[in-house]
């Protein structure tokens, strides 16, 4: 568990507990932080599960979101929830692996067999279900997870096998998992914050990035990266938290209408992925002129085969490792 603050996360949180509630008929108003655009699938998934608190708790839970990192970015959100400063954030398994190892076991590439297998997993209250509950007494829990789609390699240059990483910078999150990843497949990691990336990849400071295909069109990286490279090594789901003591806050009726909205967000948003995902690669193909490559991803696998074994000996992420591999 991280216990350093940041200053940055110092003066947010500051700025947060002088904050007046905006909405003074709520008796209770969550603030909820995230890295997003408004028009991101997962935006408009937390809006709808927002929007359904409200209607079900007659007003009485308000949950008001902060898109585009106005309160700090991931890592500085994960800290304020912590220090109970931040209700809720959005955040995603491989960040959350510093905070919590066993969220590790979604970080091993090529670990999903697909969408079903993804989606079996999530749901499963003793696989899926245990991960969100495993911060209880850290400060936070997980409230559900939100679909982010296949990671792939993106760079001004196609990216066909592990060869073709070699001697690239590629910027990946802060992530034991994605800098072993990187790193076994040839390449240097330099985990960076999403909203660096931009300019980063513009100025040559990293050469190539790895995420779902939204990111060429939501974030502009398409712009300045022609290549989408669709080796598919991950499938990280984002994961709703919230903070332990704004959930005490809550009666307990509802502590279980905030869980039973962000619940059906998730399975929603799953649709809405998949169609706005679609929408996104077309516009990132006729708008952008974005060249989406296939590959054959034997090789990436190969590559990173000891991360597979090296996590099913895992003490912490070895037994939900097996329980994933079996759900195939």
């Amino acid at each position: 568990m991280f216990t350093k603050r940041s200053a940055l996360a110092i003066a947010i949180s500051s700025l947060l507990a002088a904050t007046v509630s905006l909405s003074a008929s709520a008796k209770t108003t969550l603030k909820l932080s995230h890295n997003n655009d408004k028009t991101h699938p997962v935006h408009i998934s937390m809006q709808n599960m927002a929007d359904e608190v409200k209607k079900l708790t007659n007003g009485e839970v308000v949950i008001r979101i902060y898109p585009n990192s106005q309160l700090g970015n991931q890592r500085e959100s994960m800290e304020l929830i912590q220090a109970g400063s931040l209700d809720m954030a959005k955040s995603n398994a491989s960040e959350l692996e510093a905070f919590e190892p066993v969220y590790g076991a979604f970080n091993v590439p090529y670990l999903f067999k697909d969408s079903e297998h993804y989606y079996k997993v999530l749901k499963d209250p003793e696989i899926g279900g245990k991960i969100l509950e495993s911060t209880k007494g850290k400060g936070f829990i997980g409230l559900t997870y939100y679909d982010a789609g296949s990671r792939s390699f993106y760079a001004s240059k196609p990216i066909k096998t592990p060869a073709d990483l070699k001697g690239l910078k590629v910027r990946v999150q802060p992530s034991p998992s994605a800098l072993e990843m990187v790193k076994l497949m040839g390449a240097s990691p330099t985990p960076l914050a999403f909203g660096e990336l931009y300019t980063a990849l513009q100025q040559g400071v990293v050469d190539a990035a790895e995420n779902n295909p939204t990111a060429l069109t939501l974030m502009r990286h398409g712009e300045v990266s022609k290549f989408f490279s669709e080796d598919e090594h991950t499938i990280i789901p984002d994961v709703l938290l919230i903070s332990e003591k704004s959930w005490a806050k809550l009666t307990p009726e509802q502590q279980t209408t905030v869980k039973q909205a962000a619940d059906n967000s998730m399975m929603s948003h799953k649709e809405l992925w998949s169609k706005m995902t679609a929408e996104e690669v077309k516009k990132a193909k006729e708008t952008l002129s974005v060249e989406f490559v296939k590959v054959d991803k034997q090789p990436f696998v190969d590559a990173v085969k000891p991360m597979h074994d090296k996590a099913l000996a895992d003490t912490v992420i070895g037994p939900f490792v097996k329980k994933i591999d079996a759900a195939r």
